[in-house]
């Protein structure tokens, strides 16, 4: 099957190598000239595990092509992928959806014959219903095309996307009637992944529109809800990662997404529960999120809570004092610093008058661009070269298997700080690390002399 995807974003790019990879033949689109000529050399322009070596070996098949002629587009296929940004509007909290609105303008008037276009970007109840009444308005003064507007929403994870894509966990289509074609075109689309199991779900167009946003929402409140237990095991010296293990083991619950720590940031979820607020509103149905709202103030709270944390690691000040953060990335596996926790924190502490360093084994070229006034590190032992105060903020496989015992020599420059005891004798300070994912081994580092910190574990701030 011939088809175009439009947008080579992070969902773009994804999606249009692994449908070569599915064997179709698929045009990738995009006005930005930069980014088409790096994936036409097979460069991807960001960090995504295996996305590099399909881009590669699908281009070398010929399978996989990219172009900013929308000309060319509009012949290539009769299936028309819509994989663009839905940034959060200024000054609002809604989507800003005019990065799709463009596609459909563009591509319709020059399209003939029959076509099918597939939206997967995440966007606002309602708007595919509003892209097919464009399509049908273009198609009715140019009498050239058959337009037909569906939607098969993404649930990629970054630094798994592309397992996500060839072997998604369900396939979501929404039509906007019973009779319609799509359904028999999308299996044909995704008939490996079909083949070898994977659900498909076919549904009214809201409904498709509704369930991206919601599955976020979901991630979102139960993250939050964690975070927010921990604020009182913070008050009463309990332990939240103790207490998450015991409740995860309740199937109606489950364990995963109750890592207390910093929370949730990146491209998609504070955007994705701030847009459905503000479609809520915007449907007279604002009361029922407002939940959310608590959700993104518990968020944002654990950024303060860790800077505050250093702040008393450090005596109370943090003017002048060297500080070390681990991470940069929103999670790790990607290079996406996009609302980030780690880099947020980083930038508070620097603004508080904290020295800081920062070291990512992938972001640290994006994260210079929000924050070009932090000090970058060339890789680990020189980040710690200095610190007075380590941060894990982001859970880096490389930084949960740090070793204590040579991390603690790494941190040697926290020497020219010795304290001076009752005897005059010149006492080097305890080392300490912040664990802001409690994802370390804690007894181990403890028992390596190192004094660990952690969100939602109270009892880490006695001597």
């Amino acid at each position: 099957m011939r088809m175009t995807v439009f947008g080579t974003g992070y969902l773009g790019a994804t999606h249009a190598a692994c449908m070569a990879e599915l064997g179709h033949e698929v045009l990738g689109v995009d006005v930005d000239e930069a980014k088409i000529e790096a994936l036409s050399e097979g460069r991807v322009p960001f960090f995504e595990p295996g996305l590099p070596e399909l881009l590669k070996k699908n281009l070398d098949s010929g399978r996989l092509s990219f172009t900013t002629d929308y000309e060319k587009a509009a012949e290539f296929g009769n299936v028309h992928f819509i994989g663009v940004g839905t940034p959060q509007r200024k000054g609002s909290y809604a989507a800003d959806t005019r990065y799709v609105e463009s596609v459909v303008n563009e591509l319709v008037p020059r399209l003939e014959g029959q076509h099918l276009i597939l939206g997967k970007s995440t966007v606002p109840v309602g708007t595919a219903a509003r892209l097919q009444e464009i399509a049908d308005r273009i198609t009715a003064q140019e009498n050239k095309a058959t337009v037909e507007v569906a939607w098969n929403p993404e649930f990629l994870r970054e630094g798994h996307a592309v397992k996500d894509t060839l072997s998604p966990d369900r396939i979501v289509l929404g039509v906007r009637a019973k009779d319609s074609e799509a359904e028999d075109t999308v299996r044909e689309v995704y008939e490996k992944p079909l083949a070898a199991g994977s659900p498909f779900l076919v549904m009214d167009l809201p409904t498709s529109e509704l369930v991206k946003v919601s599955a976020n929402a979901f991630l979102a409140t139960k993250i939050s809800f964690i975070n927010a237990v921990s604020e009182v095991c913070e008050a009463t010296g309990a332990d939240v990662t103790a207490l998450a293990d015991a409740i995860g083991m309740d199937e109606r619950i489950g364990r995963k997404f109750l890592g207390a720590g910093l929370g949730f940031g990146g491209g998609c979820l504070p955007k994705d529960i701030r847009a459905f607020m503000a479609r809520a509103g915007e449907l007279g149905a604002d009361q029922a999120l407002t939940f959310l709202r608590e959700v993104d103030a518990i968020n944002m709270r654990r950024r303060e809570k860790t800077v505050e944390l250093a702040r008393q690691a450090l005596g109370g000040s943090l003017i002048g004092r060297n500080v070390t953060v681990l991470g940069a990335a929103f999670k790790p596996n990607s290079d996406d610093v996009r609302d980030s926790p780690a880099l947020s924190v980083a930038g508070a502490l620097s603004l508080a008058g904290a020295a800081v360093t920062v070291y990512d084994p992938e972001a640290m070229e994006n994260a210079a661009k929000v924050f070009p006034t932090l000090s970058y590190a060339e890789d680990v032992e020189q980040a710690l070269s200095q610190a007075e105060l380590v941060i894990l903020a982001t859970e880096w496989k490389v930084f949960q298997e740090l070793d204590p015992e040579i991390t603690k020599q790494q941190v040697a420059g926290i020497a020219p700080k010795r304290e001076t005891d009752v005897n005059g004798q010149g006492q080097t300070p305890q080392p300490v690390i912040i664990d802001g994912r409690n994802c370390l081994p804690r007894s181990t580092w403890e028992a390596a002399g190192w004094k660990v910190l952690a969100l939602g574990r109270g009892n880490t701030l006695k001597t």
